[in-house]
């Protein structure tokens, strides 16, 4: 099943990081992930079209199983299969596939370029504008947040991020290239589209939710450990406050992964993270993570930023240091 060496697979990880922190999210040809999500759409409106009310507990979770195990198969056997062509072509084509392909599972640039197009309206004052990019980013009202919100928001999202967009598709592609890699990402966009608690995705989307929280189950637990590590490297980030942050308050988090890269983040900066959310006009109260040592503003998204950046840094760092131990 394995294509290529773990030492092959490290180098063309490098290769994709590169790329990313170069490039970030391809705009053509059409990403894959937004091909995912299509065939997702497709197969959800063949298999959910009933009213959900309308259909048993049994019948829902059985659909959504359907739904789940279709597109990771799908995904993962397509590229596979476009992997081996393209190594049959020539073995130079192949990396370059792997490598393309395993660049547009992770977005590390992407994030910086989204947390950015929040930050740079507030330095300018422009509240209405940072208000409009932030919607962009949360799926809760942003119509009536402050500076203080605005930057939770957006450090939230990114912290959040860190695992699904940096740290799981790295982790799935060095154990299976950019097959692996991109059934994560199949996984992860299944969870964002159907892993609702409303009336209409309780059950169908259980099994992907669950799912997904299985895949980040322990790449959530290695990113917690490098972000301790970037917090300890990074000016005005305290590690021994973000591991504390960690111990206590990850578990508050309603997701058994996210509480871990947000309470570290909150614990790093020194800030409190959580609280009240607005979604369609339902208010819901998030577990608060951090202790707020000073109040939350625009800096913390630079700060948030930076520690992305230097996990992938040691991520990085740490593929360089095993190849040179092999090689030794």
């Amino acid at each position: 099943m394995l294509l290529y060496s773990w030492q092959e697979t490290a180098i063309m990880l490098l290769a994709a990081i590169m790329i990313d922190w170069l490039i970030g999210d391809p705009r053509w040809p059409t990403h894959p992930v937004i091909r995912i999500g299509q065939w997702i759409s497709w197969l959800e409106s063949k298999l959910h079209r009933e009213n959900a009310t309308a259909v048993s507990r049994q019948a829902q979770r059985l659909k959504g199983i359907v739904l789940l195990v279709s597109t990771l198969m799908f995904t993962f056997l397509v590229m596979y299969m476009l992997l081996l062509v393209a190594r049959w072509i020539h073995p130079w084509l192949g990396y370059a596939v792997n490598v393309w392909f395993i660049s547009t599972t992770i977005a590390i640039k992407g994030l910086k370029d989204a947390a950015m197009q929040v930050y740079r309206p507030l330095q300018l004052d422009q509240m209405e504008e940072a208000r409009k990019y932030v919607g962009y980013i949360v799926g809760r009202n942003t119509s009536e947040l402050d500076e203080p919100e605005i930057t939770r928001a957006t450090v939230e999202t990114v912290a959040e991020n860190i695992v699904d967009a940096v740290v799981s598709p790295l982790f799935f592609a060095l154990l299976g290239g950019a097959p692996l890699a991109m059934l994560y990402r199949a996984a992860n966009t299944l969870d964002s589209m159907v892993g609702y608690r409303n009336d209409k995705y309780l059950y169908f989307g259980w099994a992907s939710a669950r799912w997904d929280d299985v895949m980040n189950w322990l790449p959530a637990r290695v990113t917690g450990c490098l972000l301790v590590m970037a917090a300890a490297v990074q000016r005005g980030c305290s590690a021994v406050r973000a591991a504390r942050s960690i111990v206590h308050f990850a578990r508050l988090h309603p997701s058994p992964n996210s509480g871990i890269p947000e309470s570290a983040v909150a614990g790093a900066l020194g800030i409190e993270l959580g609280g009240v959310n607005v979604y369609h006009g339902r208010t819901s109260e998030r577990a608060r993570m951090g202790w707020p040592l000073r109040e939350r503003g625009r800096s913390d998204i630079i700060h948030t930023i930076q520690l992305l950046y230097v996990v992938s840094y040691l991520i990085a760092g740490g593929l360089i240091c095993a190849l040179c131990w092999a090689w030794w």
